[in-house]
């Protein structure tokens, strides 16, 4: 997983990927990972990622995720 994760990196730097485009790209993938996993309920997702559900419902919105 390590290896996986340094390499996604590498090529990351490589292409010129900003480090804000990249937080926000991870960031994004990752709740849309936690809400499906939880049936796109948003209060069980938010206590997964341990931020509270106002402040998912606000970055659902702000990515665009919908089921």
């Amino acid at each position: 997983m390590k290896e996986q994760l340094d390499s996604l990196i590498n090529q990351m730097v490589e292409r010129g990927i900003l480090y804000d485009e990249a937080l926000m790209e991870f960031e994004k993938k990752f709740i849309k990972k936690v809400l499906e996993r939880n049936r796109w309920n948003q209060c069980k997702a938010a206590r997964v990622l341990g931020i509270h559900r106002n402040t998912l419902s606000k970055k659902i919105s702000e990515y665009k995720l919908h089921l």
